[in-house]
């Protein structure tokens, strides 16, 4: 029998910061790291997942995953593999750790770690990228993922199996026109807040040479400055070319109303994150008061419970699920099923480390099983970070190409992992040495920090 032995952990992060990518109004001077988790079991292989922060949140998005180790230490790989329904239902449900959040925040992050370290796991053992292992499960089995606890008002278990029973009709041809032509990207790479005109002018220059035919703008510092942006945006780009912005939870809901009006005369393609992500109510008056301008949001969105809350409300027009904000595939499986129900297109946030990688299996797991062919359908690219992970992303004239290696995408090359683990990596020590003595170098106190750390098998009884 072989067994689970380790939960592995590694504080990985990137000194982006030093450049503003990834700059917002919200978060001016992020250093996009990963909670980065190894799963091990005492056969040679292993399960890869991570969780997105922008840098001190790894303390504590570590520490979380790592709680979770005694619900799989010791345990038969091959019985939790194929329950992985169970499994998930297991962690969610853990009362002492459920009560720290139901089903939301750090725990719930923490949970989606493992879980979807499990799914690359058994995608790896399969021999199938992590799309195609979900795709290849039937409705039945796709649906006994899923926890309709809280959803069966709006989403009954049979109207959810009729939803993937109507996907696996033309599956097999979606799943060739998937490979032939990808799911098209949209791309955030031009507009990160931080950026200069001038340099903002180019990258939306060379983002249409690419083959783009979307891009997104961050907004939300300074009315004045949003507006010039978006104007140089709309001048470049031209009258029709889609242009979504991005506010990042900035506005309250009248201050919201007010910049979206100020900024619609420039045609913005959606407005993303105008509020708080919790706010449902607010999102619903928001996108009533600014129609026909379209609202978005999703990649802090806390549970499936909020998602059904803002589709129920009619509160969005775009979906933006995220790969490691919610408790894993299962959860994000349960998010899509409810877009379906409502027609709402799903839309996955990426970007950071790894997102892309990830994200892109939600995508693709949508166009082939859930959903099915959507012309809405968009996932967002950042063209940074990639050449860190064993499979990168494929990105062919603006879209999304699938890929075919085995696994669900998170894991990245062994030398990449040493060189930005913090704080002791030669990345982080060469940028302290470059800074001097200050406040931050309490970081060097912590000996040991940087190598992962296993949660060892408890002994027998």
């Amino acid at each position: 029998m072989t067994t689970f032995t380790a939960l592995d952990v590694q504080d990985v992060r990137f000194p982006t910061s030093r450049d503003l990518s990834g700059s917002d109004a919200m978060n001016p001077d992020p250093d996009y790291s990963a909670a980065y988790l190894t799963l091990r079991t005492d056969a040679p292989d292993a399960g890869t997942a991570l969780v997105f922060t922008i840098g001190r949140g790894n303390d504590v998005q570590s520490a979380a995953i790592q709680a979770l180790a005694p619900h799989l230490l010791g345990r038969d790989v091959e019985a939790v593999l194929a329950d992985l329904g169970g499994l998930y239902r297991e962690l969610v449900h853990d009362s002492q750790l459920r009560w720290l959040g139901p089903e939301k925040g750090v725990m719930t992050m923490a949970i989606g770690a493992v879980v979807n370290a499990l799914w690359d796991l058994r995608a790896r053992r399969e021999g199938r990228p992590l799309w195609l292992t979900l795709a290849m499960l039937s409705p039945e089995e796709l649906l006994d993922l899923v926890d309709l606890r809280y959803l069966e008002d709006v989403l009954p278990r049979e109207e959810a199996l009729e939803i993937l029973r109507r996907g696996e009709e033309g599956k097999e041809e979606r799943i060739a026109a998937l490979r032939e032509s990808g799911v098209p990207a949209y791309t955030t790479t031009p507009g990160w807040l931080g950026y200069s005109d001038e340099k903002l002018a180019r990258l939306l220059r060379e983002a249409r040479e690419d083959g783009f035919e979307m891009v997104k703008l961050k907004v939300g510092a300074d009315p004045a400055d949003d507006e010039r942006r978006l104007r140089i945006a709309r001048e470049v780009m031209g009258p029709d070319y889609p242009i979504a912005v991005d506010a990042n939870q900035r506005w309250g809901t009248a201050e919201a109303i007010g910049a979206i009006r100020a900024l619609a005369p420039h045609d913005p393609y959606w407005i993303e994150e105008p509020t708080s992500p919790d706010d449902v109510l607010a999102h619903a008056a928001i996108r009533e008061a600014v129609s026909p301008v379209r609202i978005a949001t999703g990649e802090q969105g806390a549970s499936r419970i909020l998602f059904k809350q803002l589709l129920q409300a009619g509160a969005i027009d775009v979906l933006q699920a995220d790969a490691t904000r919610v408790a894993g595939l299962n959860e994000n499986l349960a998010i899509l099923l409810l877009a379906a129900k409502f027609d709402v297109p799903v839309c996955p946030h990426a970007g950071g480390v790894g997102l892309c990688e990830m994200v892109q299996h939600l995508a693709f797991v949508d166009a082939v099983a859930v959903a099915g062919e959507d012309p809405r359908r968009r996932i967002e690219f950042v063209d940074h970070l990639h050449e860190h992970f064993e499979v990168p992303v494929r990105i062919e004239r603006g879209r999304y190409m699938p890929p075919e290696a085995p696994g669900g995408g998170a894991r990245m090359h062994e030398t990449s992992v040493a060189e930005h683990l913090f704080p002791h990596g030669p990345v982080w020590q060469e940028i302290a040495a470059a800074d001097g003595p200050g406040p931050s170098d309490e970081r060097a106190e912590d000996d040991g920090r940087d190598a992962a750390v296993p949660v060892p098998v408890p002994a027998a009884d």
